[in-house]
């Protein structure tokens, strides 16, 4: 792919210019008291503000987090973020009320060379994640108005046809910053020629999310290990009893397809954990994969299909990773998830977790996140590049 870096934007001299950075600053917020409970995305850009900020940028960040109907809502603004930022950058971080109002725009007027400001949430914006071209292209002019150059590093973003995304690098010059540069190399050599074996483990709740890039990588991987929710249904197809747990009627079909087509690639678990009722202090117990009791639910996989995993995992030289075993932040079905992660952690290949709450997992457990090869910071993204489709961010890039 043909795209111009940060290297190349700060080859041309940033000093005393206004760079508009979309970073994906999307973080989770303790519902109570508002605090972050994970900065790993935080953390994830500083590399690309800290080089903008030595060089002299005016530096204009912008991002979204969560799911805000297109209006103000005071529990999912970025103030909190603006704090934490600051922190790990060791500046104060100047924070505009609004996102192309009155406050950001005097926000970004007083920015010294080398300061940083955040914008508030861009989808307090109708415009940001609009459908209709022009609103959204009306947004994009006013974002654009804050910068000389666009840097996107928001990878968690770019498989989104969004304005800050999608529309503003059309109106400035653009480069992709040190994370995207970095997950699109990453990501490019599982889509080429990976080393061999390649495993994938893919987990969450939900075959309907993942049955796009199973489609895709079946033909490319030597092992799929599938855990999680999705399992369930899985197990349905091949006529075992799944009690009560997660099942998507509709895809058991298309499961049993599946299963036929892999070739004995796909691994499903021997052994899961079964509980009374989904909460953290449920009876449970192991049981055999088709031995579920039909008024109980599986909420993690077994210590067999642990060990499994882990010795398919152990002949791998490269794995991808998305979603998590069981439900990783009850305790007593943690240890699947545990497990896998260490195994993978083990193995003497190059490793991908691929972002969302495989990612979180990680640091949820408390897991060392250098043993591993690369933890991408974008779920979706990392999981519609393995399938091969257009991310509009990446192509408005390579425009």
């Amino acid at each position: 792919m043909s795209i111009r870096n940060l290297d190349d934007l700060l080859g041309e001299g940033v000093s005393g210019r206004r760079v508009l950075v979309r970073a994906d600053l999307n973080v989770p917020l303790d519902k109570q008291s508002g605090e972050i409970t994970d900065d790993g995305r935080i953390r994830a850009v500083l590399p690309t503000l800290s080089a903008l900020v030595q060089a002299g940028a005016k530096v204009v960040v912008c991002s979204h987090l969560g799911r805000p109907k297109g209006a103000p809502d005071p529990q999912f603004s970025l103030r909190p973020v603006a704090g934490r930022l600051g922190e790990l950058l060791g500046a104060p971080v100047r924070f505009a009320e609004d996102t192309v109002g009155d406050s950001a725009r005097s926000t970004v007027e007083g920015l010294a060379d080398g300061q940083v400001a955040l914008l508030e949430n861009l989808r307090f914006n109708k415009g940001e994640t609009s459908k209709d071209d022009a609103e959204r292209g009306a947004f994009a002019d006013q974002l654009a108005a804050f910068g000389d150059a666009y840097v996107d590093d928001a990878f968690g973003a770019v498989h989104r046809k969004h304005a800050s995304v999608h529309d503003v690098p059309a109106r400035l010059p653009h480069v992709a910053g040190r994370l995207v540069l970095r997950e699109v190399e990453v990501l490019g050599k599982l889509t080429g020629d990976p080393e061999r074996p390649y495993v994938v483990v893919l987990g969450g709740s939900k075959v309907s999310d993942k049955l796009a890039v199973i489609e895709a990588l079946l033909p490319k991987v030597d092992r799929l290990l599938i855990g999680g929710g999705m399992c369930f249904t899985f197990l349905k197809a091949q006529g075992h009893e799944v009690g009560t747990s997660l099942l998507e009627k509709e895809m058991v079909e298309t499961c049993g397809n599946l299963l036929e087509r892999s070739g004995g690639k796909i691994m499903l678990p021997v052994d899961v954990v079964v509980a009374d009722a989904f909460a953290p202090d449920a009876a449970h117990d192991v049981v055999p994969a088709d031995g579920i009791p039909s008024h109980r639910l599986g909420l993690d996989i077994g210590p067999e299909t642990v060990a499994g995993f882990a010795a398919a995992l152990s002949q791998a030289r490269t794995i991808f990773w998305n979603g998590p075993m069981g439900v990783f932040e009850m305790a007593a079905f943690a240890n699947g998830t545990r497990g896998v992660a260490e195994a993978i952690t083990k193995a003497d290949a190059f490793s991908v977790v691929g972002g969302g709450d495989s990612a979180a997992a990680v640091r949820a457990l408390g897991l060392d996140e250098s043993s591993f090869g690369h933890i991408s910071t974008g779920g979706g993204a990392s999981l519609e590049y393995l399938e091969g489709k257009t991310l509009p961010g990446i192509a408005a890039l390579e425009n």
